[in-house]
């Protein structure tokens, strides 16, 4: 695979971003399955989709590591090497979040109580909004390229970088919601299910995070062409 993604470098630094980008998206697509899986408390699924998107996982970490080898250096690019890698990062971080979240839902079968149920499901459908958003951005880059980083399309990636920041505000608001139902609730849950409900919380929220991160970090990239 590195000598046809270093063939791919020198027509565009994004083709590759673009093919991780995908991997992680195969994990995070397992999602929402899985919390399904969860809800219905079918822990033999949930254990194999665990399973499934840390395998997911490990082939994003396959092509992250043959991009790196195969990034030219010391060679002219049109975005600096160390802005390729920093968005390689962010993107291989969202698919850790996947892996852990999968990790978490396999360690109890905790309770969940109304309405902290359906805020679950809001929370998790805005992270995962999030983060196609940033995902959309990493697909036009190869127009942004041909543009020079300018014009309209740079002014249309701007306004899709507001929109992931957008969104993810929108998480954080939930998230601070279902923290304090959480509490509201806590004499109907054991000590295990609140614990459990707060990684949950923890782990997804960071999907979100990492979108606005990395959309952040296409942002710094245009100011600085």
């Amino acid at each position: 695979m590195s000598l046809s993604i270093a063939k791919v470098f020198g027509r565009s630094p994004f083709v590759p971003l673009q093919s991780h980008m995908e991997k992680v998206n195969q994990c995070i697509e397992c999602i929402p399955t899985i919390f399904e899986a969860y809800s219905q408390g079918n822990t033999e699924e949930v254990r194999e989709l665990a399973a499934k998107i840390s395998k997911l996982e490990h082939d994003a970490d396959l092509v992250k590591h043959d991009i790196r080898e195969s990034l030219p250096k010391g060679l002219f690019m049109p975005v600096d090497r160390t802005a390729i890698l920093q968005i390689l990062d962010i993107q291989d971080s969202i698919a850790d979040c996947a892996e852990n979240i999968g990790v978490v839902l396999t360690f109890k079968q905790a309770k969940a109580v109304e309405p902290f149920k359906n805020m679950l499901d809001e929370f998790l459908a805005k992270n995962i909004d999030a983060f196609q958003q940033a995902r959309l951005i990493i697909g036009q880059l190869d127009e942004l390229l041909e543009t020079g980083f300018g014009g309209a399309e740079a002014q249309k990636v701007r306004q899709m970088v507001s929109g992931v920041e957008k969104t993810e505000h929108e998480a954080d608001v939930l998230q601070r919601e279902m923290l304090r139902e959480l509490l509201r609730s806590e004499d109907q849950l054991t000590y295990g299910d609140f614990f459990l409900w707060t990684k949950v919380i923890q782990q997804v929220s960071k999907i979100a995070d990492r979108a606005e991160n990395l959309a952040g970090t296409i942002r710094t990239t245009l100011v600085t062409k």
